[in-house]
């Protein structure tokens, strides 16, 4: 993918689903309806380089801990684990998971 010039090449890392993710493709930075497929770039793009922790918190005005809360239901439960209708469900799961270890 090519920068506003034409020429240069933007910084892109790939996706979920194998495509290229760059910073155009980022949630817009006044987001407010945060659903699970945008929640979700936010931590590819983190994880892959494309922006920094400070840069992704400052941006959306994130706290670290509750971006970290994201990349925890992402590694736990994939992209299915952002959605805020199972969050209840899936914190039951883990706190059940910590009593059986």
């Amino acid at each position: 993918m090519m920068g506003r010039d034409g020429r240069t090449p933007l910084p892109s890392i790939k996706g979920l689903d194998g495509v290229e993710i760059t910073i155009a493709d980022l949630p817009p930075r006044d987001t407010k309806r945060w659903v699970s497929s945008r929640k979700a770039v936010v931590v590819i793009a983190v994880e892959g380089g494309l922006i920094s922790l400070d840069d992704a918190c400052a941006r959306y005005r994130l706290s670290v801990e509750e971006f970290l809360g994201w990349q925890r239901a992402v590694q736990r439960h994939g992209v299915p684990g952002l959605r805020a209708t199972r969050a209840k469900e899936y914190r039951a799961v883990a706190v059940r998971e910590r009593k059986a270890a």
